[in-house]
């Protein structure tokens, strides 16, 4: 193994989450009440404050195996010995084997990352940003509300595919495979048929709302 391999693979403390997908760069605020995770993040605050965040299944009780690490940035001491926290997501891994089960999971993962673009992503992340104004426009009208983008939303192609896969609501599995791929094109396009399905269904009803009112 060379050394810069040996780098790239480390154990780390594993924290699987029903309906929950963590993306680089994004913030994720816990309440950690469970026993072995207070034991967990005890033990994380005196170290390096990373563990590993991974999409847990409840109906067929699985763990994924792709995730992504977070940094524990800030924290409060709750009564009972809880803990609120907030944490943001640092980079991607692959759980290759669990080192320990008890009193909590620890894997030796690698790191993953995107392969170098083969294209100029700039266009697509253009045509994502296009179609998040049309989402937000449309629901704006349909709902009667003043609704806007965040001005921090990232212009940056991979960080911006990072941005509205973790903004996608209630569909863990579709965001865990956004999670996995390892090309930024890819990922970005896949966001295009997603906001494009999602704007053409919000135009058929602004349609229906301006026919009936």
């Amino acid at each position: 193994m060379t050394s810069s391999s040996q780098i790239a693979v480390r154990e780390l403390p594993l924290f699987p989450l029903p309906e929950v997908v963590l993306f680089p760069g994004r913030p994720l605020p816990l309440h950690i009440f469970e026993f072995r995770y207070r034991i967990m993040m005890n033990t994380i605050l005196e170290s390096d404050r990373r563990f590993g965040v991974l999409l847990f299944d409840p109906v067929r009780k699985e763990v994924s195996n792709i995730g992504c690490c977070a940094e524990i940035v800030q924290y409060e001491r709750l009564p009972d010995d809880r803990m609120k926290m907030l944490t943001l997501g640092q980079q991607r891994f692959r759980v290759l084997e669990y080192v320990r089960e008890k009193p909590y999971k620890v894997g030796l993962v690698e790191w993953i990352e995107d392969r170098p673009p083969q294209q100029d992503l700039r266009p697509l992340a253009t045509e994502v940003e296009q179609l998040l104004q049309d989402v937000v426009r449309l629901s704006a009208k349909l709902t009667d509300q003043r609704i806007e983008l965040p001005e921090n939303i990232p212009n940056l192609p991979t960080e911006l595919s990072y941005w509205v896969a973790s903004n996608l609501y209630g569909v863990a599995i579709e965001q865990q495979m956004l999670l996995e791929m390892q090309d930024t094109a890819s990922r970005l396009e896949r966001e295009i048929e997603i906001l494009t399905s999602t704007r053409n269904h919000l135009a058929a009803r602004t349609v229906l709302k301006d026919t009936f009112n």
